[in-house]
């Protein structure tokens, strides 16, 4: 189940993608904007002021999320991201941190720019840090005797992502006109176990639907000492935590693919 309250610890850092990747959207007054993997919605509102005249909607896979999102003002609905298919004035899609969580999100991304109509904008973001320390250390963790049965098969995400230059490829075969990029943001960290809090909202939340309460708490503890060797506190007690994240912006129907329909 995941936690609109513990996602929305660090906000101000998790949003700030968010804004970056908007910023290259080049488009004044689009008809129908869809935020994918909407989350508690915080983010999605901010879309109306972007874009006032415009139809905007969202989509989460969890209900908790969704009904955040909706306590904002956000017209949200429950469903997959896979089954989604874009309505006829369908401008922007956005879909931030979100298509990790699906092996076989670069089909999606094909589909999708075959289904928008021309010059309409495709939105992503998703994290580059499967082999960060956090990520390797929940993995170490799991491995261990204690946790090999309730954590057995446990599908950890590794390397389920490309880098900017295979979704650049991948979209431009599809006919769009692509910007793809990477950035590594520092976010200096404050609190006794900082980036335990930060991957508990996001990377642990499966983890954690593996065990029961005792569990959970006694594999965060034993996952303490592992995060601190990696992401020692500051003299000032600031924790700094590196993040690659990964962001793609196209349009549809680039001069290319035009020409090649005619």
């Amino acid at each position: 189940m995941w936690n609109p309250d513990v996602y929305l610890a660090f906000a101000d850092h998790r949003g700030r993608p968010y804004y970056d990747l908007l910023s290259r959207v080049n488009i004044d007054k689009p008809r129908r904007v869809v935020d994918l993997g909407c989350g508690p919605g915080n983010l999605t509102a901010t879309l109306t002021q972007r874009w006032p005249s415009a139809a905007i909607e969202a989509w989460d896979s969890s209900p908790e999320m969704v009904d955040a999102a909706r306590q904002r003002g956000v017209d949200a609905h429950v469903g997959d991201v896979r089954e989604w298919t874009p309505k006829s004035d369908t401008d922007v899609v956005v879909t931030n941190a979100t298509l990790q969580w699906i092996p076989d999100h670069v089909e999606l991304l094909v589909r999708w720019a075959g289904q928008l109509p021309q010059r309409a904008w495709i939105a992503m973001q998703v994290p580059g840090n499967f082999d960060a320390p956090s990520h390797r250390a929940v993995r170490e963790l799991a491995r261990r005797e204690k946790w090999s049965e309730p954590l057995r098969d446990f599908p950890f995400r590794e390397g389920q992502v490309e880098d900017p230059e295979g979704y650049a490829a991948l979209l431009s075969d599809a006919g769009c006109t692509v910007d793809a990029w990477e950035t590594t943001y520092i976010h200096p960290l404050s609190g006794q176990n900082p980036v335990l809090d930060w991957i508990t909202g996001t990377a642990l939340t499966p983890v954690k639907s593996r065990l029961d309460e005792e569990q959970w708490q006694d594999f965060r503890r034993e996952l303490i000492p592992l995060l601190d060797e990696s992401y020692p506190a500051r003299a000032d007690g600031t924790t700094f935590f590196p993040f690659r994240r990964i962001f793609v912006v196209a349009q549809v129907g680039s001069p290319s693919r035009a020409a090649s329909a005619r």
